[in-house]
Protein backbone atom coordinates (compact mmCIF):
# COMPACT_ATOMS: atom_id res chain seq x y z
CA UNK A 1 0.00 0.00 0.00
CA UNK A 2 2.69 2.37 0.85
CA UNK A 3 5.26 2.90 -1.86
CA UNK A 4 8.64 1.63 -1.10
CA UNK A 5 11.33 4.14 -0.59
CA UNK A 6 13.27 4.59 -3.71
CA UNK A 7 16.82 3.55 -3.81
CA UNK A 8 17.89 6.48 -5.88
CA UNK A 9 19.88 9.33 -4.51
CA UNK A 10 17.87 12.02 -2.75
CA UNK A 11 16.80 14.94 -4.89
CA UNK A 12 18.23 18.19 -3.75
CA UNK A 13 15.67 20.86 -3.35
CA UNK A 14 16.55 24.51 -3.70
CA UNK A 15 15.07 26.71 -0.98
CA UNK A 16 14.99 30.42 -1.56
CA UNK A 17 14.71 32.69 1.46
CA UNK A 18 13.39 36.20 0.96
CA UNK A 19 14.36 38.86 3.43
CA UNK A 20 11.87 41.72 3.78
CA UNK A 21 13.25 45.02 2.68
CA UNK A 22 12.32 48.06 4.76
CA UNK A 23 10.14 50.68 3.20
CA UNK A 24 11.94 53.83 2.28
CA UNK A 25 11.06 56.71 4.56
CA UNK A 26 8.02 58.59 3.40
CA UNK A 27 8.53 61.99 1.90
CA UNK A 28 6.67 64.56 3.93
CA UNK A 29 3.92 65.88 1.73
CA UNK A 30 2.00 68.71 3.34
CA UNK A 31 -1.62 67.80 3.90
CA UNK A 32 -4.23 70.13 2.51
CA UNK A 33 -5.35 72.70 5.05
CA UNK A 34 -9.02 72.57 5.84
CA UNK A 35 -10.38 75.68 7.54
CA UNK A 36 -11.77 74.73 10.94
CA UNK A 37 -12.83 76.53 14.03
CA UNK A 38 -10.08 76.68 16.67
CA UNK A 39 -12.17 74.73 19.21
CA UNK A 40 -12.84 71.85 16.83
CA UNK A 41 -9.27 71.11 15.68
CA UNK A 42 -8.46 67.62 16.97
CA UNK A 43 -5.07 66.88 18.44
CA UNK A 44 -2.56 65.15 16.16
CA UNK A 45 -0.28 62.39 17.44
CA UNK A 46 2.91 61.15 15.72
CA UNK A 47 4.64 57.83 16.40
CA UNK A 48 8.21 57.03 15.28
CA UNK A 49 8.66 53.35 14.46
CA UNK A 50 11.99 51.58 15.11
CA UNK A 51 12.83 51.55 11.42
CA UNK A 52 12.54 55.35 11.24
CA UNK A 53 9.09 55.63 9.76
CA UNK A 54 6.74 58.23 11.26
CA UNK A 55 3.04 57.51 11.53
CA UNK A 56 0.87 60.54 12.10
CA UNK A 57 -2.80 60.39 12.99
CA UNK A 58 -5.47 61.98 15.00
CA UNK A 59 -5.66 61.10 18.64
CA UNK A 60 -8.88 59.48 19.70
CA UNK A 61 -10.39 61.39 22.56
CA UNK A 62 -12.23 59.24 25.05
CA UNK A 63 -15.99 59.41 24.70
CA UNK A 64 -17.62 61.22 27.57
CA UNK A 65 -20.85 59.66 28.75
CA UNK A 66 -23.96 61.80 28.59
CA UNK A 67 -24.71 63.49 31.89
CA UNK A 68 -27.23 61.57 33.94
CA UNK A 69 -30.41 63.53 34.44
CA UNK A 70 -31.12 63.89 38.12
CA UNK A 71 -34.64 63.11 39.15
CA UNK A 72 -36.38 65.56 41.48
CA UNK A 73 -37.35 64.38 44.93
CA UNK A 74 -41.04 64.68 44.05
CA UNK A 75 -42.38 63.62 40.69
CA UNK A 76 -44.02 66.19 38.43
CA UNK A 77 -47.21 64.14 38.32
CA UNK A 78 -47.56 64.36 42.09
CA UNK A 79 -47.01 68.12 41.98
CA UNK A 80 -49.65 68.50 39.25
CA UNK A 81 -52.16 66.45 41.25
CA UNK A 82 -51.49 68.53 44.35
CA UNK A 83 -51.93 71.80 42.44
CA UNK A 84 -55.15 70.48 40.94
CA UNK A 85 -56.42 69.67 44.44
CA UNK A 86 -55.58 73.16 45.69
CA UNK A 87 -57.41 74.69 42.72
CA UNK A 88 -60.42 72.42 43.32
CA UNK A 89 -60.55 73.45 46.98
CA UNK A 90 -60.40 77.12 45.99
CA UNK A 91 -63.28 76.65 43.54
CA UNK A 92 -65.34 74.72 46.11
CA UNK A 93 -64.84 77.48 48.65
CA UNK A 94 -65.93 80.05 46.08
CA UNK A 95 -68.99 77.98 45.16
CA UNK A 96 -69.89 77.64 48.83
CA UNK A 97 -69.69 81.40 49.24
CA UNK A 98 -71.68 81.90 46.05
CA UNK A 99 -74.48 79.58 47.18
CA UNK A 100 -74.53 81.27 50.60
CA UNK A 101 -74.77 84.66 48.90
CA UNK A 102 -77.64 83.48 46.66
CA UNK A 103 -79.52 82.03 49.67
CA UNK A 104 -79.09 85.28 51.64
CA UNK A 105 -80.21 87.39 48.68
CA UNK A 106 -83.31 85.19 48.22
CA UNK A 107 -84.18 85.52 51.92
CA UNK A 108 -83.79 89.32 51.70
CA UNK A 109 -86.11 89.53 48.69
CA UNK A 110 -88.74 87.35 50.41
CA UNK A 111 -88.59 89.52 53.55
CA UNK A 112 -88.96 92.72 51.48
CA UNK A 113 -92.05 91.28 49.75
CA UNK A 114 -93.59 90.31 53.10
CA UNK A 115 -92.81 93.76 54.52
CA UNK A 116 -94.45 95.47 51.54
CA UNK A 117 -97.54 93.29 51.92
CA UNK A 118 -97.80 94.08 55.64
CA UNK A 119 -97.43 97.83 55.09
CA UNK A 120 -99.86 97.90 52.15
CA UNK A 121 -102.39 95.73 54.02
CA UNK A 122 -102.07 97.95 57.11
CA UNK A 123 -102.84 101.07 55.07
CA UNK A 124 -105.95 99.44 53.62
CA UNK A 125 -107.07 98.25 57.07
CA UNK A 126 -106.66 101.76 58.49
CA UNK A 127 -108.81 103.22 55.75
CA UNK A 128 -111.54 100.66 56.27
CA UNK A 129 -111.71 100.73 60.03
CA UNK A 130 -111.13 104.40 60.73
CA UNK A 131 -114.31 106.08 61.99
CA UNK A 132 -114.40 109.73 60.95
CA UNK A 133 -117.33 112.03 61.91
CA UNK A 134 -118.34 112.60 58.36
CA UNK A 135 -118.64 110.27 55.48
CA UNK A 136 -118.01 111.36 52.04
CA UNK A 137 -120.06 110.12 49.19
CA UNK A 138 -123.66 110.22 47.94
CA UNK A 139 -126.58 109.33 50.20
CA UNK A 140 -129.41 107.54 48.46
CA UNK A 141 -132.75 107.12 50.15
CA UNK A 142 -134.74 104.34 48.68
CA UNK A 143 -138.55 104.64 48.91
CA UNK A 144 -141.50 103.59 46.98
CA UNK A 145 -141.48 105.04 43.58
CA UNK A 146 -144.01 104.77 40.87
CA UNK A 147 -142.98 104.44 37.29
CA UNK A 148 -145.78 104.85 34.78
CA UNK A 149 -145.25 105.06 31.10
CA UNK A 150 -141.54 105.61 31.47
CA UNK A 151 -142.02 108.52 33.84
CA UNK A 152 -140.68 108.56 37.33
CA UNK A 153 -142.97 109.84 40.11
CA UNK A 154 -141.13 110.09 43.29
Amino acid sequence: MYPEPSRHAPVERVVQVHQPAPYPPAVAVPAPVVPMQPDTVPSVASIVLPDGRVITGYAINPAHPAPVETKPAVSRTAVNIALGGVGFLAVCGGLLLLTSFIAALTALIVQLIILAAVIFGGCIALQLFTGNGHQSGTTVNIRKAVIKRNKFYG
